[in-house]
């Protein structure tokens, strides 16, 4: 099966990982760094996906951030 669409770039998950370690010597292996950004690509595509859902729900014809934050604290307790 091809993987379509965009991603994120290991360099990208691994600057974003090491942000929030607190030993500078921690090391990710490429294998957890792209379960990570498979992770992080689902993650957006969900909050997307409920957005406009809920856009839909308010008869919006467009999705904006308030859609986004009402469907954001459920996207964070399924994850």
């Amino acid at each position: 099966m091809e993987e379509i669409g965009a991603g994120f770039r290991k360099e990208l998950v691994s600057k974003l990982l090491h942000l929030h370690f607190k030993d500078d010597k921690t090391k990710v292996s490429g294998d957890a760094l792209q379960l990570t950004a498979e992770l992080l690509k689902i993650f957006v595509v969900e909050a997307a996906i409920r957005s406009i859902r809920q856009a839909q729900a308010e008869d919006l014809a467009q999705v904006d951030v308030e859609q986004l934050e009402k469907v954001l604290p459920q996207l964070l307790l399924d994850f």
